[in-house]
């Protein structure tokens, strides 16, 4: 089956056979040594030339835990956060921070409309309180792409903490997490990397980790500097997800071989060619060119057909197409192109495009 939804993601059999090393403790050496080579890897590959100012902490859980645990462990003690939300997953963070009362009134705006970098500036000013900002990289509700080098220069410029949700921008989209002063990064392995969902991280400068050990403790399992501290020793505070963690290794292998640059630009060409036919055949995207990300498209669902119809027809030819949700749930649907996917791949999906809308306008 070809996934063309936002991950999980087809991965390259190079990673599929990592699945199958030998069984390992992991309180033992072997695993220290696997956990270690994820970690510099990491750092090779997103913040290369600055690894000695960032340290890479990993978890066992999906995105969503390596981005709750940047939230949570980011506020020291009196102070808050504010969330820039305009997605599903700009919603997310606010009901992480809405569970334990952390935040103060989120940057809400429509889906698909990017934030005025002053009105952040001008929010800052008026509550002193707010000690980090919290924003999604991909929002892939809509597969809007937000402006980060213009927020982290205003979240910079007000001596402010920048907490940024790349779980599905990381090795998709260009981001120079060093040079923004982007204090943490949080990602996965089963999008842009290539690996298998159930392995998460979380990217933080090494100055920043120092000033965390000192915060309040919000979660058990989801606590940073917890997981820093045991994995600097060769350790991990609970039971990882073995087996993944070798994919992942593997698909890091292969990240750093392609390049990331590289990886970024076939994202992108697989995006245009896909953007290209599907707009040839009469479709509409939701976003403006300028606000498309290079691994998913939004489309409006051409009239009269809905989508599970359009799904169920795709899934019959053998591709895996994603739903819109919230209130766009019934008007659009959603194509991706990250993954280990080739140029047949595509081929063959649009093909299938084609014969499902001729299908269908035949039995209209």
């Amino acid at each position: 089956m070809i996934l063309l939804n936002p991950g999980p993601v087809n991965v390259t059999e190079r990673v599929r056979r990592a699945l199958q090393r030998p069984d390992i403790c992991h309180r033992e050496s072997e695993f220290a040594e696997l956990l270690q080579g994820i970690r510099q890897k990491l750092l090779k590959a997103f913040v290369p030339g600055a690894e000695a100012d960032y340290t890479a902490v990993v978890l066992t859980g999906s995105g969503t835990a390596a981005v709750e645990a940047a939230v949570l462990s980011s506020l020291p003690t009196g102070k808050r956060i504010v969330v820039i939300n305009n997605g599903i997953y700009g919603e997310r963070i606010s009901a992480m921070v809405g569970v334990h009362r952390l935040g103060v009134a989120e940057l809400k705006l429509d889906w698909g409309v990017r934030l005025d970098p002053e009105k952040l500036r001008l929010a800052l000013r008026q509550h002193p309180e707010v000690h980090a900002v919290a924003m999604v990289h991909h929002e892939t509700t809509t597969g809007l792409i937000n402006p980060v080098r213009e927020i982290a220069e205003v979240v910079d410029s007000q001596n402010r903490v920048f907490v940024l949700d790349s779980v599905s921008g990381l090795a998709g989209e260009a981001l120079d997490i060093a040079g923004a002063h982007i204090y943490m990064v949080a990602g996965t392995a089963g999008k842009c990397i290539q690996g298998f969902p159930g392995a998460s991280f979380v990217l933080v400068r090494k100055g920043f980790m120092e000033r965390m050990k000192s915060y309040p403790k919000h979660s058990c399992y989801l606590h940073l500097p917890h997981y820093y501290e045991d994995q600097e020793r060769g350790s991990i505070p609970f039971t990882p997800a073995v087996q993944v963690y070798y994919a992942f290794d593997e698909a890091l292998n292969e990240l750093l071989e392609e390049g990331v640059a590289n990886r970024i630009q076939r994202y992108k060409k697989a995006a245009t060619l896909i953007r290209k036919r599907l707009g040839a055949m009469g479709l509409k995207p939701v976003l403006p060119s300028e606000f498309q990300s290079n691994t998913i498209t939004s489309y409006y669902l051409p009239p009269g057909l809905a989508y599970q119809t359009l799904h169920d027809r795709l899934k019959e030819r053998g591709y895996i197409i994603y739903a819109g949700q919230g209130h766009l749930e019934s008007k659009i649907f959603r194509v991706a192109n990250m993954g280990a996917l080739t140029e047949q791949d595509l081929e063959g999906f649009l093909a299938a495009f084609q014969q499902v809308l001729e299908t269908v306008a035949v039995r209209s």
